[in-house]
């Protein structure tokens, strides 16, 4: 990715940062300013090896899907990641599928590196983890950063302990060795423990399973169907989130053949 374009990058990320509540150091809620953006954000547990999310348009909404099967700080990431996809490419591009690999520092794919570099300046912009380190580490230019220090940075910023390590390596606050060093040394200690033992936010090691589906999702649920793209036991699962059962949206619910079918099965089972 050229310097030129990293800059452009980093300018859209913070102006996005500008309009968020921010903590001492990180977002406070990146999931609530999705939502104060006009985003329509789709949170739903899907299980552990499914994709990680998806941003698309439909017609003037900018959609985003996040899988709470995932641990929340990799969620948060994703969502940053996707909000990139949005700010970035929605204007070129239709939609984006993200599982481990796009959204992860391995993938070739040039959008998806700047969505993730997007991500990473959202998170944890370059002047606020110089801040944290220069306020809360004590003699960082002489001792070396441990485990406990990570953990905390991850607390304050609302990231996975991965993402931290990543971060201070491309800012150039640590090298590949204490890189390493670190990571090896958190293979050795259970990271909620660590979190704990800092008194952090220990959430963000674990799922969160939320279900958080906006009111607008049920037209598309409807839309789907009536266009045969899912079935009807999909709808009334739909439904049910909303409480709702067939007949208080039967108005604009298009009767399929096969629907009638089982109708006329079910009545006749009953007049047998």
């Amino acid at each position: 990715m050229l310097n030129s374009r990293k800059k452009e990058i980093r300018i859209e990320a913070d102006s996005f940062r500008g309009n968020c509540k921010v903590g001492q150091y990180g977002i406070i809620n990146l999931f609530m300013e999705c939502e104060r953006c006009k985003y329509k954000l789709l949170r739903y547990p899907i299980g552990e090896n499914a994709d990680l999310g998806f941003a698309m348009r439909r017609d003037t909404d900018t959609i985003i899907f996040t899988n709470t099967s995932s641990r929340l700080s990799r969620e948060i990431f994703t969502l940053a990641h996707e909000i990139g996809h949005a700010v970035l490419h929605l204007k070129d591009t239709a939609s984006f599928m993200d599982d481990a690999v796009t959204i992860s520092e391995k993938s070739a794919d040039e959008k998806e590196q700047e969505a993730n570099y997007f991500a990473a300046c959202l998170l944890m912009p370059g002047d606020m983890v110089d801040k944290f380190l220069d306020l809360e580490i004590t003699d960082f230019e002489k001792n070396r950063l441990s485990v406990m220090d990570i953990a905390r940075i991850m607390s304050e910023f609302g990231v996975s302990f991965d993402m931290v390590l990543n971060r201070l390596e491309s800012l150039g606050k640590i090298n590949s060795g204490e890189k390493l060093r670190l990571d090896n040394e958190r293979n050795q200690v259970r990271v909620g423990n660590l979190l704990r033992s800092v008194e952090g936010n220990s959430r963000l090691n674990e799922p969160s399973k939320e279900i958080s589906i906006p009111h607008e999702y049920i037209e598309y649920v409807i839309y789907n169907y009536n266009h045969n793209a899912i079935p009807l036991e999909t709808l009334k699962r739909a439904l049910r989130y909303y409480q709702l059962i067939e007949d208080d949206v039967s108005d604009r619910i298009t009767v399929r053949p096969q629907d009638e079918e089982e109708l006329d099965d079910l009545i006749g089972g009953l007049e047998d």
